[in-house]
């Protein structure tokens, strides 16, 4: 008999797609999932997305993808779905100077909705339309550096969804960016010592004095109970000593050192 390794599942990530209206988002998310291209898309209705499994460095993932509305108009319909995204991809077209600055407002308007950290998240920035010919190009590869060096963002790329070009490394990238990230927070995680290792066995703390039992014999010491009751006259008087310390009352009625009193003596025969 023979052991099988159970299969592989895929792990769930959600990634979200911002960007101006008509940067190319939706022909983007649509040549990536189902290997297609239309020329005349319609702008996007509030949030749509597809799902797509993925195999990266030996790793299966199952990404659910949202394609977000560029409008004005449709931003309370998008922004409840930014909490719980595993990474964001900033879409700008090539041919669009001022789409590439209002990355700058997708950006801040996903960490105020998606309550994350800017520096733990990763952003990744694709530029649309790179079949475009060179005069009609507005944004160069330098503009894009500078943009990204100045918001704090490490990863930016070129794709084309009419040409199929560098669409899947655009998603591939964003990727890796995640495992990178979740390696980092790991790490630090152990070193802070919040992890828990369920394969050892756990120590359990015995407390060495019973509630009831006393002292733990023969260790010599003496408890602040103990005092309370020695410092009692001799008349009787253990309401005072209970009032200093109830403990040492019930210590005195409940341990060892109770005594019963003898019963009357009677003439009475039954």
């Amino acid at each position: 008999m023979t052991n099988m390794r159970p299969p592989q599942k895929s792990k769930l990530l959600k990634v979200i797609i911002l960007g101006d209206g008509g940067v190319g988002k939706s022909a983007l998310l649509t040549r990536f999932v189902s290997n297609r291209y239309e020329e005349n898309n319609f702008h996007t209705i509030g949030v749509e997305f597809m799902n797509k499994d993925i195999a990266v460095d030996g790793e299966k993932y199952t990404l659910q993808i949202w394609d977000t509305a560029g409008q004005e108009r449709f931003r309370a319909l998008r922004t409840p779905f930014y909490r719980g995204s595993d990474m964001c991809l900033l879409c700008y077209a090539l041919d669009d100077r001022d789409s590439l600055r209002g990355c700058g407002l997708w950006r801040n308007e996903f960490l105020n909705y998606a309550d994350v950290k800017a520096d733990r998240f990763p952003f990744i920035v694709v530029g649309n339309k790179n079949d475009l010919r060179p005069e009609k190009r507005q944004v160069s590869y330098e503009d894009v550096q500078q943009w990204c060096t100045e918001y704090g963002i490490g990863a930016h790329i070129e794709t084309s969804s009419k040409t199929a070009t560098n669409v899947s490394d655009a998603f591939v990238l964003a990727l890796r960016q995640w495992r990178r990230m979740e390696c980092v927070a790991e790490a630090e995680q152990r070193q802070l010592g919040d992890t828990i290792d369920l394969t050892q066995p756990i120590q359990l703390m015995h407390r060495r004095q019973c509630c009831t039992g006393g002292g733990g014999g023969g260790g010599g010491t003496r408890s602040k109970a103990d005092d309370v009751v020695n410092e009692a006259d001799d008349d009787g008087q253990m309401a005072d000593a209970a009032m200093h310390s109830p403990s040492a009352m019930s210590r005195h009625l409940f341990g060892q050192s109770r005594s019963s009193p003898k019963a009357p003596a009677t003439n009475y025969r039954l």
